[in-house]
C-alpha cells in the first residue's frame, strides 16, 4: 500500500532526476518505512562524507580512552604533515583553516595515493583561513584517519570496521563496491542521458568519503546517534559531537534547524552518488536517503523533503533518456531570447524550454519533421522553426516572431526556415 512517504520520494526522484534512490524513515529510533524509485533496497550505495561521522567516532573513542586530547596538535601523532599545528578538535570541526581539497587531480574521480604521497604534496602552504573559522576540509579528515591508524596500529578501515561498524550491526557497510552495489551515474543536464562514474579507491583520502552502505545500516547509525552504544560511544560524547563549533557544524556532524526541530547528521557525495542521514536526537525520528546520481538530491533538507507536505498532485517518476533524436540533440543547450537566458532540455520525449534563472518550464515542444510543435505553455499549437546557415549549422530558432539565439541579441541569418 502506498504511503505519503512513497509520494514524497517519487517527487524527490523526479525533481532531482535521480536514476535511482532508496530511502528510509525512522520513528523513535526504529526504521518504520523504506522505499525506492528505480533502485534496489538491498544495494550498497556510496555514502561520501557520512564516512566523516564514522571517522569522528573513531577519533572520539581514542579521546575517551585518554589516548589523545582534542587540543593536541595533529603533528604530535603525524609529524610529517604540513599542518602539524592544527589541533585534533579543529580538524574534527573544520576550523583548522586548511584548504578544502588536497593538491593534485580531483581526488574523488582519480585513483588514490598513499599517505606519504598525500602528505608530501600538501606542505601546509594551502591554508586559506586563520584557525577558528569554519572552512570544510576533506584533507583534514584524511589526517584524522591517519591519526586513528597510527594510534591503533592498524589501518583506518580495520579500526572503523571492528570498533564502530561491527558493534552497531552495520555488517553491510563496506570499503568498496562489494556485491550487490549500485552503479554511480552522472546525468547530462540537457539530454537526460546517463554517464557511468568511476568507483575509485581513494586510499589516503578514504576517511573523508570512501564507504558504501545501505538504508538499513545507515538507520542503525542514525539510531546510535540518538542513543549511544556501550561498545562505541556513550550519549554524553554524542551530545558533545552535536554541540555547535560553528554555525552549522559540531564534531563530525552537520547541525540544522528545520521547521522548529533540531537535526544532526551528515550529507555525503561522491561522483555518481549522493546520500544523507539526519536524526532528531530528542525524538529518535530520522531520515536516510541514498541516490545513484552526482547531483539532484538536496541532502541537507531531507527531513523537510521526506517528512513535510505531500505533493499536491501525483508525480510521475523521472526516466533517464536512452536516445535523443538527431534534430533535438542539435538544439539542446543554452539559448537567449533577447538578453534573457533560457535552456532547452530533452525530457520524456519532448523539448522543454526553461527559464535559466527560475528553472520554470515555459513551453513544451514535440518533434514534427524538421521543426517542433508546442504542446504546452505560451507557444502551445505554434511551430518552433530551426533556422540553419548555408553550411547547415543551426543558426537560431524562431517561434511566432520570438527569436532564440546562442548569444544575447546575436545577429541572425536572414533565410527563413522551411514550413514545419
Amino acid at each position: 500500500m502506498s504511503t505519503p512517504w512513497d509520494a514524497r520520494l517519487t517527487a524527490l526522484q523526479a525533481h532531482g532526476r535521480l536514476p535511482s534512490v532508496v530511502a528510509g524513515v525512522l520513528q523513535g529510533g526504529r526504521l518504520v518505512w523504506t522505499g525506492t524509485v528505480g533502485g534496489s533496497l538491498g544495494d550498497r550505495y556510496r555514502i561520501g562524507s557520512i564516512t566523516k561521522t564514522i571517522t569522528a567516532v573513531a577519533v572520539l573513542q581514542l579521546r575517551d580512552e585518554g589516548r589523545i586530547s582534542l587540543d593536541d596538535p595533529i603533528g604530535s601523532v603525524v609529524p610529517e604533515t604540513g599542518y602539524a599545528a592544527a589541533s585534533v578538535g579543529e580538524l574534527l570541526a573544520h576550523t583548522s583553516g586548511m584548504q578544502s581539497e588536497p593538491v593534485g587531480s580531483w581526488w574523488e574521480r582519480s585513483p588514490g595515493v598513499d599517505f606519504a604521497t598525500l602528505a608530501a604534496a600538501n606542505d601546509g602552504s594551502g591554508a586559506v583561513l586563520p584557525p577558528g573559522e569554519f572552512h570544510y576540509s576533506n584533507l583534514g579528515y584524511a589526517l584524522l584517519g591517519e591519526l586513528v591508524a597510527r594510534l591503533r596500529g592498524e589501518s583506518w578501515w580495520e579500526v572503523v570496521s571492528t570498533r564502530v561498524l561491527a558493534p552497531l550491526g552495520m555488517h553491510r557497510t563496506s570499503y568498496a563496491d562489494d556485491a550487490s552495489a549500485a552503479q554511480g551515474w552522472s546525468v547530462d543536464h540537457f539530454a537526460g542521458t546517463l554517464t557511468p562514474e568511476p568507483h575509485h579507491d581513494t586510499v589516503a583520502m578514504a576517511p573523508a568519503g570512501q564507504l558504501w552502505s545501505t538504508v538499513e545500516d545507515l538507520a542503525r547509525l542514525g539510531r546510535f546517534l540518538t542513543t549511544g552504544h556501550p561498545d562505541v560511544l556513550d550519549v554524553a560524547t554524542l551530545r558533545e559531537m552535536a554541540e555547535p563549533t560553528s554555525e552549522s557544524y559540531g564534531l563530525g556532524l552537520w547541525l540544522g534547524d528545520l521547521e522548529g526541530r533540531r537535526w544532526v547528521g551528515h550529507p555525503g557525495s561522491m561522483p555518481g552518488f549522493q546520500a544523507g542521514l539526519f536524526v532528531d536526537p530528542a525524538s529518535g525520528d530520522g531520515v536516510v536517503a541514498l541516490a545513484a546520481a552526482t547531483t539532484g538530491l538536496d541532502s541537507r533538507r531531507l527531513p523537510q523533503l521526506l517528512l513535510g507536505e505531500c505533493p499536491a498532485s501525483a508525480v510521475e517518476p523521472w526516466v533517464p533518456t536512452t536516445t535523443v533524436p538527431p534534430l533535438s540533440r542539435e538544439v539542446l543547450g543554452l539559448w537567449f531570447w533577447g538578453n534573457t537566458a533560457l535552456e532547452l532540455r530533452w525530457h520524456q520525449e519532448t523539448l522543454q524550454l526553461r527559464g535559466l534563472a527560475s528553472g520554470e518550464v515555459t513551453d513544451v515542444f514535440e518533434p514534427h519533421g524538421d521543426s517542433f510543435v508546442g504542446t504546452a505553455g505560451y507557444h502551445r499549437g505554434e511551430t518552433l522553426h530551426v533556422v540553419r546557415r548555408d553550411d547547415g549549422v543551426v543558426d537560431h530558432l524562431e517561434c511566432a516572431t520570438f527569436v532564440y539565439t546562442r548569444a544575447p541579441y546575436a545577429p541572425t541569418v536572414s533565410r527563413r526556415p522551411a514550413s514545419g
